[in-house]
Protein backbone atom coordinates (compact mmCIF):
# COMPACT_ATOMS: atom_id res chain seq x y z
CA UNK A 1 0.00 0.00 0.00
CA UNK A 2 1.39 3.57 -0.98
CA UNK A 3 1.52 6.17 1.71
CA UNK A 4 3.90 8.49 -0.04
CA UNK A 5 3.77 12.08 -1.04
CA UNK A 6 2.17 13.46 -3.99
CA UNK A 7 4.80 14.02 -6.50
CA UNK A 8 2.30 17.35 -7.71
CA UNK A 9 4.28 20.92 -6.92
CA UNK A 10 2.90 23.82 -7.45
CA UNK A 11 4.24 24.32 -10.95
CA UNK A 12 2.87 21.14 -11.99
CA UNK A 13 -0.71 20.87 -10.41
CA UNK A 14 -2.82 19.95 -12.76
CA UNK A 15 -5.77 22.10 -13.98
CA UNK A 16 -9.23 22.66 -12.49
CA UNK A 17 -10.69 24.05 -15.48
CA UNK A 18 -12.99 22.50 -18.21
CA UNK A 19 -11.48 23.55 -21.54
CA UNK A 20 -14.65 24.22 -23.41
CA UNK A 21 -13.17 25.33 -26.73
CA UNK A 22 -14.63 21.96 -28.04
CA UNK A 23 -17.80 22.57 -26.90
CA UNK A 24 -18.28 26.27 -28.54
CA UNK A 25 -16.81 24.24 -31.94
CA UNK A 26 -19.30 22.33 -31.71
CA UNK A 27 -22.03 24.25 -31.09
CA UNK A 28 -21.38 26.86 -33.95
CA UNK A 29 -21.36 23.94 -36.51
CA UNK A 30 -24.50 22.66 -35.35
CA UNK A 31 -26.07 26.31 -35.14
CA UNK A 32 -24.60 26.96 -39.23
CA UNK A 33 -26.21 23.48 -39.97
CA UNK A 34 -29.58 24.46 -38.67
CA UNK A 35 -29.55 27.96 -40.20
CA UNK A 36 -28.77 26.37 -43.76
CA UNK A 37 -31.80 23.70 -43.24
CA UNK A 38 -34.31 25.66 -41.77
CA UNK A 39 -35.40 27.59 -44.58
CA UNK A 40 -35.64 24.26 -46.55
CA UNK A 41 -38.17 22.78 -44.25
CA UNK A 42 -40.57 25.66 -44.58
CA UNK A 43 -40.67 25.65 -48.47
CA UNK A 44 -43.27 23.17 -50.05
CA UNK A 45 -42.31 20.50 -52.45
CA UNK A 46 -44.37 19.21 -55.33
CA UNK A 47 -44.74 15.97 -54.96
CA UNK A 48 -47.13 13.45 -56.38
CA UNK A 49 -48.76 11.20 -53.82
CA UNK A 50 -49.21 6.99 -54.22
CA UNK A 51 -52.62 5.66 -54.08
CA UNK A 52 -53.09 3.81 -51.03
CA UNK A 53 -56.36 1.55 -49.53
CA UNK A 54 -56.09 2.35 -45.99
CA UNK A 55 -57.49 0.28 -43.52
CA UNK A 56 -61.26 1.48 -41.53
CA UNK A 57 -60.99 2.99 -38.46
CA UNK A 58 -62.72 0.61 -35.54
CA UNK A 59 -64.69 3.46 -33.52
CA UNK A 60 -67.34 2.69 -30.71
CA UNK A 61 -68.83 6.28 -31.24
CA UNK A 62 -70.84 7.27 -34.44
CA UNK A 63 -69.02 10.20 -35.71
CA UNK A 64 -70.29 13.91 -36.63
CA UNK A 65 -70.15 14.01 -40.29
CA UNK A 66 -69.58 17.33 -42.22
CA UNK A 67 -70.42 16.84 -45.92
CA UNK A 68 -69.45 19.59 -49.14
CA UNK A 69 -70.95 18.39 -51.92
CA UNK A 70 -69.00 20.19 -54.72
CA UNK A 71 -71.51 23.06 -55.44
CA UNK A 72 -71.06 24.15 -51.92
CA UNK A 73 -73.98 22.47 -50.04
CA UNK A 74 -72.84 21.94 -46.24
CA UNK A 75 -74.81 18.49 -44.88
CA UNK A 76 -74.63 17.62 -40.81
CA UNK A 77 -74.49 13.50 -41.41
CA UNK A 78 -78.11 14.27 -43.82
CA UNK A 79 -79.28 17.42 -42.55
CA UNK A 80 -78.54 20.25 -45.53
CA UNK A 81 -77.25 23.22 -43.33
CA UNK A 82 -75.97 26.56 -44.18
CA UNK A 83 -72.25 28.21 -43.86
CA UNK A 84 -73.38 30.26 -40.87
CA UNK A 85 -75.11 27.73 -39.29
CA UNK A 86 -72.51 25.32 -39.39
CA UNK A 87 -70.17 27.12 -36.05
CA UNK A 88 -73.48 27.46 -33.17
CA UNK A 89 -75.02 23.64 -34.46
CA UNK A 90 -71.13 22.24 -33.71
CA UNK A 91 -70.95 23.55 -30.20
CA UNK A 92 -74.20 22.72 -29.46
CA UNK A 93 -73.58 19.35 -30.27
CA UNK A 94 -69.95 19.15 -28.90
CA UNK A 95 -72.14 20.50 -25.83
CA UNK A 96 -74.19 17.33 -25.34
CA UNK A 97 -71.20 14.42 -26.38
CA UNK A 98 -67.81 16.14 -25.98
CA UNK A 99 -65.78 13.28 -26.83
CA UNK A 100 -67.75 13.30 -30.23
CA UNK A 101 -65.05 12.81 -33.41
CA UNK A 102 -65.52 15.65 -36.03
CA UNK A 103 -65.01 13.70 -40.00
CA UNK A 104 -65.23 15.96 -42.68
CA UNK A 105 -66.73 14.21 -46.26
CA UNK A 106 -65.43 16.55 -49.19
CA UNK A 107 -66.65 15.90 -52.99
CA UNK A 108 -63.54 15.08 -54.96
CA UNK A 109 -64.28 18.36 -57.28
CA UNK A 110 -65.04 20.84 -54.40
CA UNK A 111 -62.85 23.67 -54.13
CA UNK A 112 -59.75 23.60 -51.62
CA UNK A 113 -60.73 26.93 -50.16
CA UNK A 114 -64.04 25.75 -49.12
CA UNK A 115 -63.10 22.78 -47.28
CA UNK A 116 -60.11 25.09 -45.93
CA UNK A 117 -63.29 27.21 -44.67
CA UNK A 118 -65.18 24.66 -43.32
CA UNK A 119 -61.75 23.40 -40.86
CA UNK A 120 -61.59 27.29 -39.66
CA UNK A 121 -65.08 27.51 -38.42
CA UNK A 122 -64.78 23.86 -36.89
CA UNK A 123 -61.92 25.41 -34.94
CA UNK A 124 -63.91 28.18 -34.07
CA UNK A 125 -66.46 26.08 -32.74
CA UNK A 126 -63.89 24.43 -30.71
CA UNK A 127 -63.14 21.48 -32.63
CA UNK A 128 -59.23 20.83 -32.58
CA UNK A 129 -58.46 17.64 -34.37
CA UNK A 130 -61.12 16.55 -37.56
CA UNK A 131 -60.53 13.70 -39.77
CA UNK A 132 -60.67 13.42 -43.21
CA UNK A 133 -62.77 10.66 -44.98
CA UNK A 134 -61.76 9.50 -48.45
CA UNK A 135 -62.62 6.56 -50.18
CA UNK A 136 -60.71 3.45 -51.40
CA UNK A 137 -59.65 2.86 -55.13
CA UNK A 138 -62.11 -0.02 -56.64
Amino acid sequence: MWAGQSKWTKDTEPMGEINVTPLVDVMLVLLIIFMVTAPLLTQGVNVDLPDADAPAMQQNLEPLVVSIKANGQLYIQKKNISIKQLAPRIEAIRKEKPGLPVFIRGDAKTPYGKVAEVMSLLETAGIKKVGLVTEPHR
